[in-house]
Protein backbone atom coordinates (compact mmCIF):
# COMPACT_ATOMS: atom_id res chain seq x y z
CA UNK A 1 0.00 0.00 0.00
CA UNK A 2 1.61 3.50 -0.83
CA UNK A 3 2.90 5.95 1.84
CA UNK A 4 0.38 8.68 2.16
CA UNK A 5 1.54 12.49 2.69
CA UNK A 6 0.30 15.47 3.98
CA UNK A 7 2.52 16.68 1.15
CA UNK A 8 0.12 14.93 -1.10
CA UNK A 9 -2.08 17.22 -1.07
CA UNK A 10 0.15 20.09 -2.55
CA UNK A 11 1.71 17.31 -5.31
CA UNK A 12 -0.60 14.60 -6.47
CA UNK A 13 -3.20 15.41 -9.59
CA UNK A 14 -3.53 16.75 -12.66
CA UNK A 15 -5.11 20.37 -11.52
CA UNK A 16 -3.31 23.51 -11.73
CA UNK A 17 -2.50 24.12 -8.29
CA UNK A 18 -0.38 20.24 -7.85
CA UNK A 19 1.45 21.17 -11.45
CA UNK A 20 2.35 24.58 -10.23
CA UNK A 21 3.15 22.98 -6.76
CA UNK A 22 5.55 20.41 -8.43
CA UNK A 23 6.99 23.27 -10.99
CA UNK A 24 8.16 24.79 -7.63
CA UNK A 25 9.49 22.38 -6.04
CA UNK A 26 11.26 21.36 -8.95
CA UNK A 27 12.60 25.06 -9.34
CA UNK A 28 14.39 24.47 -6.14
CA UNK A 29 16.10 21.17 -6.97
CA UNK A 30 13.30 19.12 -5.76
CA UNK A 31 11.66 17.05 -8.23
CA UNK A 32 8.47 15.29 -7.48
CA UNK A 33 6.29 12.90 -9.33
CA UNK A 34 2.59 13.55 -9.75
CA UNK A 35 1.30 10.36 -8.28
CA UNK A 36 3.04 11.34 -4.68
CA UNK A 37 4.48 8.92 -2.38
CA UNK A 38 7.41 10.25 -1.62
CA UNK A 39 8.56 11.71 1.82
CA UNK A 40 9.50 15.48 2.07
CA UNK A 41 11.34 16.55 4.85
CA UNK A 42 12.29 20.24 5.33
CA UNK A 43 15.45 21.57 6.51
CA UNK A 44 15.18 24.39 8.81
CA UNK A 45 18.83 25.96 8.75
CA UNK A 46 19.17 29.45 11.47
CA UNK A 47 22.71 29.55 9.93
CA UNK A 48 23.50 33.23 10.06
CA UNK A 49 26.75 35.72 9.90
CA UNK A 50 24.88 37.70 12.86
CA UNK A 51 25.35 34.35 14.91
CA UNK A 52 28.58 32.92 14.93
CA UNK A 53 27.24 30.21 17.08
CA UNK A 54 24.91 28.88 13.86
CA UNK A 55 27.35 29.66 11.45
CA UNK A 56 28.73 25.91 11.50
CA UNK A 57 25.39 24.32 10.76
CA UNK A 58 25.28 25.79 7.02
CA UNK A 59 28.36 22.48 6.57
CA UNK A 60 25.82 20.33 7.71
CA UNK A 61 22.87 21.07 5.35
CA UNK A 62 24.46 18.59 2.49
CA UNK A 63 25.48 15.94 4.80
CA UNK A 64 21.45 16.04 5.94
CA UNK A 65 20.09 16.33 2.18
CA UNK A 66 21.80 13.02 2.22
CA UNK A 67 20.72 11.26 4.22
CA UNK A 68 17.09 12.21 3.38
CA UNK A 69 18.05 11.35 0.03
CA UNK A 70 19.65 7.92 0.76
CA UNK A 71 16.27 7.11 2.53
CA UNK A 72 14.34 7.81 -0.30
CA UNK A 73 13.20 11.26 0.91
CA UNK A 74 13.40 14.61 -0.66
CA UNK A 75 15.01 17.14 1.19
CA UNK A 76 14.17 20.97 0.88
CA UNK A 77 16.16 23.74 2.68
CA UNK A 78 14.71 26.61 3.80
CA UNK A 79 15.66 29.55 6.57
CA UNK A 80 14.51 30.24 9.83
CA UNK A 81 15.34 33.18 12.33
CA UNK A 82 18.54 32.69 14.00
CA UNK A 83 18.97 33.66 17.61
CA UNK A 84 22.08 34.72 18.75
CA UNK A 85 23.08 35.64 22.14
CA UNK A 86 25.80 37.79 21.51
CA UNK A 87 24.56 40.21 18.54
CA UNK A 88 20.83 40.70 19.78
CA UNK A 89 19.34 43.00 22.08
CA UNK A 90 17.88 43.17 24.62
CA UNK A 91 18.14 39.28 24.47
CA UNK A 92 17.55 36.64 22.06
CA UNK A 93 14.89 35.24 24.48
CA UNK A 94 12.42 38.02 23.53
CA UNK A 95 12.40 36.66 19.79
CA UNK A 96 12.07 32.83 21.19
CA UNK A 97 8.19 32.84 20.56
CA UNK A 98 8.53 34.14 17.21
CA UNK A 99 10.69 31.61 15.99
CA UNK A 100 8.63 29.39 17.30
CA UNK A 101 5.99 30.94 15.33
CA UNK A 102 7.85 31.23 12.17
CA UNK A 103 8.45 27.47 12.31
CA UNK A 104 4.87 25.88 12.94
CA UNK A 105 3.91 28.15 10.62
CA UNK A 106 6.45 27.06 7.71
CA UNK A 107 5.27 24.01 7.81
CA UNK A 108 2.08 24.31 8.30
CA UNK A 109 1.71 25.97 5.17
CA UNK A 110 3.76 24.08 2.75
CA UNK A 111 4.08 20.54 1.68
CA UNK A 112 6.14 19.19 4.24
CA UNK A 113 5.80 15.65 5.80
CA UNK A 114 8.76 16.36 8.46
CA UNK A 115 11.22 18.28 9.59
CA UNK A 116 15.26 18.66 10.55
CA UNK A 117 16.17 20.96 12.94
CA UNK A 118 19.34 23.43 12.34
CA UNK A 119 20.15 25.09 15.42
CA UNK A 120 22.39 25.73 17.99
CA UNK A 121 22.91 29.18 19.89
CA UNK A 122 20.59 28.15 22.79
CA UNK A 123 17.13 29.91 21.87
CA UNK A 124 17.53 28.42 18.54
CA UNK A 125 17.03 25.33 19.99
CA UNK A 126 13.71 25.71 22.00
CA UNK A 127 12.07 28.33 19.52
CA UNK A 128 12.09 25.88 16.42
CA UNK A 129 11.17 22.76 18.78
CA UNK A 130 8.64 24.22 20.04
CA UNK A 131 6.97 25.13 16.62
CA UNK A 132 7.51 21.99 14.92
CA UNK A 133 6.41 20.13 18.32
CA UNK A 134 3.13 22.18 17.93
CA UNK A 135 2.59 20.64 13.96
CA UNK A 136 3.23 17.20 15.73
CA UNK A 137 5.60 16.20 12.65
CA UNK A 138 8.42 14.02 12.57
CA UNK A 139 11.15 16.39 13.92
CA UNK A 140 15.11 15.88 14.53
CA UNK A 141 17.71 18.55 15.73
CA UNK A 142 21.65 18.91 14.51
CA UNK A 143 23.57 21.27 16.37
CA UNK A 144 26.60 22.94 15.59
CA UNK A 145 28.69 21.69 18.74
CA UNK A 146 30.97 23.68 21.02
CA UNK A 147 33.80 26.33 19.59
CA UNK A 148 37.26 25.56 19.94
CA UNK A 149 38.68 26.42 23.58
CA UNK A 150 40.61 29.98 23.95
CA UNK A 151 44.00 29.94 25.82
CA UNK A 152 44.69 33.33 27.72
CA UNK A 153 47.90 33.25 30.10
CA UNK A 154 48.76 29.59 29.77
CA UNK A 155 45.44 28.43 30.79
CA UNK A 156 42.22 27.12 28.86
CA UNK A 157 39.68 29.42 29.08
CA UNK A 158 35.85 28.91 29.13
CA UNK A 159 33.09 31.02 27.16
CA UNK A 160 31.16 33.08 29.02
CA UNK A 161 31.97 31.77 32.84
CA UNK A 162 35.69 32.75 32.38
CA UNK A 163 34.91 36.30 30.53
CA UNK A 164 32.91 37.08 33.86
CA UNK A 165 35.29 36.35 36.36
CA UNK A 166 37.94 38.07 34.18
CA UNK A 167 35.74 41.01 33.69
CA UNK A 168 35.40 41.14 37.40
CA UNK A 169 39.39 41.47 37.74
CA UNK A 170 39.73 44.32 35.47
CA UNK A 171 36.60 46.29 37.28
CA UNK A 172 38.89 45.12 40.58
CA UNK A 173 41.81 46.98 38.80
CA UNK A 174 43.52 43.57 37.93
CA UNK A 175 43.66 43.93 34.21
CA UNK A 176 45.14 46.51 32.52
CA UNK A 177 44.08 47.62 29.10
CA UNK A 178 47.00 45.42 27.44
CA UNK A 179 45.69 42.28 28.68
CA UNK A 180 41.70 42.94 28.05
CA UNK A 181 43.08 43.46 24.18
CA UNK A 182 44.72 40.44 24.59
CA UNK A 183 41.70 38.75 26.35
CA UNK A 184 39.73 39.86 23.20
CA UNK A 185 42.54 38.24 20.73
CA UNK A 186 42.20 34.83 22.64
CA UNK A 187 38.62 34.77 22.50
CA UNK A 188 38.34 35.42 18.57
CA UNK A 189 39.77 32.01 17.61
CA UNK A 190 36.40 30.02 15.70
CA UNK A 191 32.51 29.19 15.62
CA UNK A 192 30.30 27.17 17.45
CA UNK A 193 28.68 27.40 20.85
CA UNK A 194 29.96 27.80 24.35
CA UNK A 195 32.13 25.58 25.24
CA UNK A 196 30.93 25.58 28.84
CA UNK A 197 27.59 24.07 30.40
CA UNK A 198 25.50 27.04 29.03
CA UNK A 199 22.25 27.18 27.61
CA UNK A 200 23.08 25.36 24.16
CA UNK A 201 25.17 22.94 25.84
CA UNK A 202 22.10 22.03 28.53
CA UNK A 203 19.82 22.25 25.70
CA UNK A 204 21.43 20.01 23.25
CA UNK A 205 21.23 17.32 26.76
CA UNK A 206 18.09 17.98 26.70
CA UNK A 207 17.28 17.12 23.13
CA UNK A 208 19.39 14.01 23.64
CA UNK A 209 17.05 13.10 26.56
CA UNK A 210 14.01 13.30 24.91
CA UNK A 211 14.89 11.22 21.94
CA UNK A 212 15.05 14.64 19.37
CA UNK A 213 18.75 14.58 19.04
CA UNK A 214 21.16 11.99 17.52
CA UNK A 215 22.92 10.15 20.89
CA UNK A 216 25.99 11.41 21.68
CA UNK A 217 26.08 14.00 18.79
CA UNK A 218 25.71 17.79 21.08
CA UNK A 219 28.75 17.37 22.72
CA UNK A 220 31.12 17.27 19.78
CA UNK A 221 32.91 19.91 18.77
CA UNK A 222 32.27 22.46 15.82
CA UNK A 223 33.41 21.69 12.97
CA UNK A 224 34.38 17.87 13.56
CA UNK A 225 33.65 15.39 11.18
CA UNK A 226 31.50 13.46 13.12
CA UNK A 227 28.84 15.90 12.80
CA UNK A 228 28.80 15.37 8.57
CA UNK A 229 28.12 11.65 9.55
CA UNK A 230 25.52 12.44 12.17
CA UNK A 231 24.03 14.74 10.18
CA UNK A 232 23.51 11.77 7.16
CA UNK A 233 22.32 9.70 9.73
CA UNK A 234 19.43 12.02 11.18
CA UNK A 235 18.45 12.80 7.41
CA UNK A 236 17.26 8.86 7.36
CA UNK A 237 16.40 8.55 10.69
CA UNK A 238 13.16 11.52 10.14
CA UNK A 239 12.33 9.52 7.03
CA UNK A 240 11.74 6.07 8.94
CA UNK A 241 9.84 8.06 11.51
CA UNK A 242 7.43 10.16 8.55
CA UNK A 243 7.34 6.14 7.38
CA UNK A 244 5.89 5.39 10.98
CA UNK A 245 3.47 8.04 11.31
CA UNK A 246 3.73 8.85 14.99
CA UNK A 247 3.30 12.18 16.15
CA UNK A 248 5.81 14.15 18.22
CA UNK A 249 3.79 13.98 21.58
CA UNK A 250 3.92 10.12 21.62
CA UNK A 251 7.21 9.88 20.87
CA UNK A 252 8.20 12.49 23.56
CA UNK A 253 6.67 10.63 26.38
CA UNK A 254 5.89 12.15 29.95
CA UNK A 255 9.03 9.31 30.88
CA UNK A 256 11.62 11.38 28.19
CA UNK A 257 10.52 14.42 30.01
CA UNK A 258 11.57 13.24 33.53
CA UNK A 259 14.80 11.77 31.76
CA UNK A 260 15.62 15.22 30.54
CA UNK A 261 14.84 16.99 33.77
CA UNK A 262 16.91 14.25 35.08
CA UNK A 263 19.83 14.65 32.43
CA UNK A 264 19.83 18.90 33.17
CA UNK A 265 20.27 17.89 36.98
CA UNK A 266 23.12 15.68 36.67
CA UNK A 267 24.66 18.22 34.45
CA UNK A 268 24.50 21.22 36.64
CA UNK A 269 23.30 22.65 33.69
CA UNK A 270 21.49 26.51 32.84
CA UNK A 271 18.55 27.60 34.72
CA UNK A 272 17.71 28.93 31.06
CA UNK A 273 16.77 25.28 30.53
CA UNK A 274 14.33 25.18 33.33
CA UNK A 275 12.44 27.63 31.30
CA UNK A 276 12.60 26.28 27.66
CA UNK A 277 11.99 22.42 28.27
CA UNK A 278 8.48 23.84 30.38
CA UNK A 279 7.84 25.89 27.34
CA UNK A 280 8.43 22.22 25.04
CA UNK A 281 6.37 20.23 27.53
CA UNK A 282 3.73 22.63 27.03
CA UNK A 283 3.76 22.38 23.63
CA UNK A 284 3.42 18.51 23.57
CA UNK A 285 0.44 18.69 25.60
CA UNK A 286 2.79 17.10 28.75
CA UNK A 287 3.05 20.40 30.80
CA UNK A 288 5.21 20.17 34.28
CA UNK A 289 5.41 21.76 37.32
CA UNK A 290 8.46 24.28 38.37
CA UNK A 291 8.22 21.92 41.39
CA UNK A 292 9.32 18.89 39.31
CA UNK A 293 12.75 21.02 38.99
CA UNK A 294 13.25 21.40 42.65
CA UNK A 295 12.28 17.27 43.48
CA UNK A 296 15.05 16.73 40.86
CA UNK A 297 17.58 19.12 41.92
CA UNK A 298 17.10 17.59 45.56
CA UNK A 299 17.07 13.92 44.48
CA UNK A 300 19.87 14.45 41.61
CA UNK A 301 23.57 14.91 42.29
CA UNK A 302 25.94 16.99 39.91
CA UNK A 303 27.62 14.27 38.13
CA UNK A 304 29.55 16.21 35.49
CA UNK A 305 32.51 18.45 36.32
CA UNK A 306 31.62 21.22 33.74
CA UNK A 307 31.91 25.40 34.58
CA UNK A 308 30.32 26.92 35.43
CA UNK A 309 29.25 24.41 38.58
CA UNK A 310 32.76 22.44 37.89
CA UNK A 311 35.94 23.15 36.62
CA UNK A 312 36.05 21.38 33.12
CA UNK A 313 34.57 22.43 29.29
CA UNK A 314 32.69 20.64 27.11
CA UNK A 315 35.55 19.15 24.85
CA UNK A 316 36.27 17.54 28.38
CA UNK A 317 32.99 15.97 28.45
CA UNK A 318 32.97 14.86 24.55
CA UNK A 319 36.50 13.07 25.48
CA UNK A 320 34.43 11.63 28.36
CA UNK A 321 32.29 9.89 26.62
CA UNK A 322 29.29 12.50 26.33
CA UNK A 323 25.95 12.78 27.38
CA UNK A 324 25.29 8.78 26.63
CA UNK A 325 27.98 8.11 29.44
CA UNK A 326 26.28 10.70 31.52
CA UNK A 327 23.08 8.53 31.19
CA UNK A 328 25.08 5.44 32.17
CA UNK A 329 26.60 7.13 35.49
CA UNK A 330 22.91 7.60 36.20
CA UNK A 331 21.56 3.87 35.89
CA UNK A 332 18.63 3.83 37.37
CA UNK A 333 17.05 7.51 37.92
CA UNK A 334 16.38 7.20 34.16
CA UNK A 335 13.62 5.44 32.61
CA UNK A 336 14.72 3.19 30.40
CA UNK A 337 12.05 2.17 27.97
CA UNK A 338 12.67 5.73 26.41
CA UNK A 339 13.42 5.61 23.36
CA UNK A 340 15.80 8.10 21.93
CA UNK A 341 16.68 9.62 18.02
CA UNK A 342 18.53 6.18 16.72
CA UNK A 343 15.46 4.46 17.76
CA UNK A 344 17.37 2.70 20.75
CA UNK A 345 16.23 2.39 24.29
CA UNK A 346 17.63 4.78 26.68
CA UNK A 347 18.50 1.43 28.70
CA UNK A 348 20.18 -0.52 25.60
CA UNK A 349 22.41 2.94 25.33
CA UNK A 350 23.44 2.85 28.90
CA UNK A 351 24.34 -0.47 28.53
CA UNK A 352 26.62 0.48 25.44
CA UNK A 353 27.90 3.68 26.79
CA UNK A 354 31.35 4.34 28.42
CA UNK A 355 31.92 4.13 32.59
CA UNK A 356 32.22 7.29 34.28
CA UNK A 357 35.40 8.73 33.73
CA UNK A 358 37.37 12.05 32.87
CA UNK A 359 34.69 14.96 34.16
CA UNK A 360 31.92 12.40 34.43
CA UNK A 361 31.93 10.97 38.16
CA UNK A 362 30.12 8.22 39.66
CA UNK A 363 26.77 8.81 41.35
CA UNK A 364 29.10 7.73 44.88
CA UNK A 365 31.08 10.05 44.33
CA UNK A 366 29.53 13.20 42.93
CA UNK A 367 30.54 16.58 41.89
CA UNK A 368 28.18 18.12 44.21
CA UNK A 369 25.84 15.79 46.05
CA UNK A 370 23.43 18.43 47.40
CA UNK A 371 22.06 18.88 43.58
CA UNK A 372 21.80 21.29 40.76
CA UNK A 373 18.85 23.59 41.64
CA UNK A 374 16.28 24.84 44.41
CA UNK A 375 12.90 26.39 43.46
CA UNK A 376 11.83 28.98 46.65
CA UNK A 377 8.80 30.35 47.48
CA UNK A 378 7.33 32.92 49.56
CA UNK A 379 6.08 36.70 49.94
CA UNK A 380 8.93 38.11 47.65
CA UNK A 381 8.06 35.12 44.70
CA UNK A 382 4.67 33.55 45.41
CA UNK A 383 5.28 31.75 42.14
CA UNK A 384 8.55 31.13 42.95
CA UNK A 385 12.20 31.58 42.20
CA UNK A 386 15.19 29.15 40.77
CA UNK A 387 18.55 29.25 42.14
CA UNK A 388 21.74 27.06 40.57
CA UNK A 389 22.58 25.87 43.80
CA UNK A 390 25.62 24.20 42.33
CA UNK A 391 27.06 27.57 40.98
CA UNK A 392 26.34 28.91 44.28
CA UNK A 393 28.49 30.26 47.38
CA UNK A 394 27.07 27.42 50.28
CA UNK A 395 27.47 30.38 53.10
CA UNK A 396 25.52 32.37 51.46
CA UNK A 397 22.23 29.69 50.51
CA UNK A 398 21.12 31.08 53.81
CA UNK A 399 21.25 34.75 54.19
CA UNK A 400 19.55 37.86 55.75
CA UNK A 401 20.26 41.60 54.59
CA UNK A 402 18.90 45.03 54.10
CA UNK A 403 18.09 45.46 50.28
CA UNK A 404 19.65 47.55 47.22
CA UNK A 405 16.99 47.81 44.26
CA UNK A 406 17.61 48.92 41.02
CA UNK A 407 15.19 49.04 38.59
CA UNK A 408 17.08 49.05 35.01
CA UNK A 409 20.44 48.39 33.66
CA UNK A 410 21.68 52.29 34.11
CA UNK A 411 20.93 51.68 37.64
CA UNK A 412 23.00 48.35 37.86
CA UNK A 413 25.75 50.53 36.65
CA UNK A 414 25.41 53.60 38.86
CA UNK A 415 24.91 51.48 42.19
CA UNK A 416 27.99 49.05 41.13
CA UNK A 417 30.43 51.63 40.09
CA UNK A 418 33.26 52.83 41.54
CA UNK A 419 31.58 55.21 44.07
CA UNK A 420 28.92 52.67 45.34
CA UNK A 421 28.60 52.39 49.14
CA UNK A 422 26.75 48.82 49.16
CA UNK A 423 27.32 47.09 52.22
CA UNK A 424 28.52 43.23 51.76
CA UNK A 425 25.84 41.83 53.56
CA UNK A 426 23.30 43.76 51.19
CA UNK A 427 20.66 41.91 48.67
CA UNK A 428 21.05 43.12 45.04
CA UNK A 429 17.71 43.30 43.93
CA UNK A 430 16.56 44.00 40.26
CA UNK A 431 13.53 44.43 39.50
CA UNK A 432 11.30 45.31 36.27
CA UNK A 433 13.69 42.94 34.17
CA UNK A 434 11.19 39.63 33.55
CA UNK A 435 9.55 38.70 30.57
CA UNK A 436 7.26 41.88 30.17
CA UNK A 437 9.33 43.99 31.65
CA UNK A 438 12.85 43.69 30.28
CA UNK A 439 10.82 42.71 27.94
CA UNK A 440 11.72 39.39 27.15
CA UNK A 441 13.58 38.64 30.75
CA UNK A 442 17.22 39.52 29.73
CA UNK A 443 20.50 38.04 31.15
CA UNK A 444 20.93 40.74 33.73
CA UNK A 445 20.23 38.38 36.69
CA UNK A 446 24.01 38.10 37.68
CA UNK A 447 24.22 42.04 39.29
CA UNK A 448 27.56 43.08 39.19
CA UNK A 449 29.29 43.01 42.59
CA UNK A 450 30.21 46.44 43.80
CA UNK A 451 33.23 47.84 42.71
CA UNK A 452 34.67 48.65 45.60
CA UNK A 453 33.77 45.30 47.83
CA UNK A 454 35.45 43.52 44.46
CA UNK A 455 38.71 45.63 45.63
CA UNK A 456 38.04 44.09 49.20
CA UNK A 457 37.87 40.27 47.72
CA UNK A 458 34.35 40.14 47.83
CA UNK A 459 33.27 37.66 45.47
CA UNK A 460 29.49 36.59 45.61
CA UNK A 461 26.45 38.16 47.00
CA UNK A 462 23.12 37.33 47.75
CA UNK A 463 20.70 38.62 44.43
CA UNK A 464 17.19 38.41 43.91
CA UNK A 465 15.40 39.19 40.47
CA UNK A 466 13.13 38.51 37.97
CA UNK A 467 15.37 38.40 34.78
CA UNK A 468 17.53 35.85 33.74
CA UNK A 469 21.36 35.17 33.89
CA UNK A 470 23.15 33.16 31.88
CA UNK A 471 23.59 29.56 31.62
CA UNK A 472 27.57 30.47 31.60
CA UNK A 473 26.98 32.71 34.86
CA UNK A 474 27.42 31.55 38.66
CA UNK A 475 26.83 33.19 41.68
CA UNK A 476 24.13 32.97 44.73
CA UNK A 477 21.52 34.42 42.55
CA UNK A 478 17.95 33.96 42.88
CA UNK A 479 16.31 34.00 39.67
CA UNK A 480 12.95 34.25 37.48
CA UNK A 481 11.11 35.52 40.49
CA UNK A 482 7.34 35.25 39.66
CA UNK A 483 5.30 37.17 39.30
CA UNK A 484 7.71 39.90 38.03
CA UNK A 485 7.23 43.49 38.88
CA UNK A 486 6.07 44.74 35.59
CA UNK A 487 2.76 42.89 36.65
CA UNK A 488 2.41 43.69 39.86
CA UNK A 489 4.81 41.54 41.78
CA UNK A 490 6.14 42.30 45.05
CA UNK A 491 9.69 42.36 43.72
CA UNK A 492 8.38 46.02 42.47
CA UNK A 493 7.03 47.17 46.00
CA UNK A 494 10.63 46.26 47.71
CA UNK A 495 11.96 49.36 48.98
CA UNK A 496 15.89 49.74 50.16
CA UNK A 497 16.93 48.67 53.58
CA UNK A 498 13.90 46.14 53.59
CA UNK A 499 15.18 42.90 55.26
CA UNK A 500 15.18 39.77 52.64
CA UNK A 501 15.71 36.55 54.38
CA UNK A 502 16.34 33.47 51.90
CA UNK A 503 17.44 30.23 52.41
CA UNK A 504 17.72 27.95 49.10
CA UNK A 505 17.02 24.30 51.23
CA UNK A 506 14.20 25.15 53.46
CA UNK A 507 12.85 26.22 49.95
CA UNK A 508 12.28 30.01 51.27
CA UNK A 509 12.22 33.81 50.17
CA UNK A 510 10.70 36.70 52.07
CA UNK A 511 10.67 40.02 52.38
CA UNK A 512 10.32 41.29 56.14
CA UNK A 513 7.81 43.57 55.41
CA UNK A 514 3.57 43.61 57.00
CA UNK A 515 1.24 42.85 54.43
CA UNK A 516 -0.75 46.04 55.67
CA UNK A 517 2.68 48.04 54.32
CA UNK A 518 2.91 45.74 50.89
CA UNK A 519 -0.98 46.71 50.28
CA UNK A 520 -0.25 50.81 50.58
CA UNK A 521 2.79 50.48 48.88
CA UNK A 522 0.73 48.17 45.85
CA UNK A 523 -1.84 51.31 46.23
CA UNK A 524 0.65 53.74 45.61
CA UNK A 525 2.93 52.02 42.67
CA UNK A 526 2.28 54.16 39.30
CA UNK A 527 1.37 51.98 36.00
CA UNK A 528 4.03 50.32 34.35
CA UNK A 529 4.55 52.26 30.70
CA UNK A 530 6.15 49.60 28.87
CA UNK A 531 6.97 50.74 25.33
CA UNK A 532 6.71 48.76 22.07
CA UNK A 533 4.95 48.35 19.10
CA UNK A 534 4.45 45.85 16.41
CA UNK A 535 5.65 42.33 17.80
CA UNK A 536 7.27 43.61 21.19
CA UNK A 537 3.93 45.06 21.99
CA UNK A 538 2.07 42.14 21.27
CA UNK A 539 4.97 40.26 23.24
CA UNK A 540 4.09 42.00 26.26
CA UNK A 541 0.94 41.33 26.24
CA UNK A 542 0.41 37.69 25.76
CA UNK A 543 3.97 36.45 27.46
CA UNK A 544 3.42 34.18 30.30
CA UNK A 545 5.29 34.07 33.52
CA UNK A 546 8.38 31.99 34.34
CA UNK A 547 7.19 28.98 35.69
CA UNK A 548 4.62 28.58 32.62
CA UNK A 549 7.90 28.88 30.05
CA UNK A 550 7.11 32.26 28.58
CA UNK A 551 5.38 31.14 26.05
CA UNK A 552 2.20 33.21 24.58
CA UNK A 553 -0.68 32.20 26.17
CA UNK A 554 -2.55 31.83 22.80
CA UNK A 555 -0.24 29.53 21.73
CA UNK A 556 -0.86 27.00 23.98
CA UNK A 557 -2.46 23.45 23.26
CA UNK A 558 -6.37 23.26 23.85
CA UNK A 559 -7.06 21.36 27.20
CA UNK A 560 -7.28 18.06 26.90
CA UNK A 561 -6.70 18.04 23.34
CA UNK A 562 -3.24 16.96 22.01
CA UNK A 563 -1.26 19.24 19.43
CA UNK A 564 -2.51 18.61 15.86
CA UNK A 565 -1.50 20.26 12.45
CA UNK A 566 -4.51 22.52 11.37
CA UNK A 567 -3.98 21.94 7.65
CA UNK A 568 -4.58 24.95 5.69
CA UNK A 569 -6.61 24.76 2.54
CA UNK A 570 -4.68 23.32 -0.68
CA UNK A 571 -5.68 25.26 -3.32
CA UNK A 572 -5.12 28.47 -5.68
CA UNK A 573 -2.79 30.60 -3.73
Amino acid sequence: MPLRLRSDAWVVGDDEVALDSRVALAMGGSSVERHGGVPIIGIANSASGLNPCNQPLADLVGPVREGVERAGGIAVEFPCMSLGEDLMKPTAMLYRNLLAMEVEESLRSQPLDGVVVLAACDKSVPGALMGAFSTALPTLLVVAGPRPVATFRGRRIGTGTDLWRLWDERRAGALDDEAWLELERSLSLGRGTCNTMGTASSMGAVAEALGIAWPGSTTVPAGDARHVETARLVGGRVVEMVAAGVPMHELVTDAAIDNAITVLCALGGSTNAVIHLTALASRLGRPIELSRFDEAGRSVPVLVDVEPSGSGLIEDLDRSGGIPAVMRSLGDLLDPEVVLADGRTTGSLQTASAAPGGVIRARHDPVDPHGAFRVVVGNLAPDGALIKRSAASPELLQHRGPAVVMRDVADVARRTGPTSTVARDAVLVLAGAGPVGGPGMPEWGMIPIPEPLLARGVTDMVRVTDARMSGTSFGTVFLHAAPEAAVGGTLGLVHDGDMIAVDADAGTIELEVTDEELVARAARRRPSHASGRGYVSLYRRHVQQAPQGCDFDFLEPEAGRPPHLEEPVVGRS
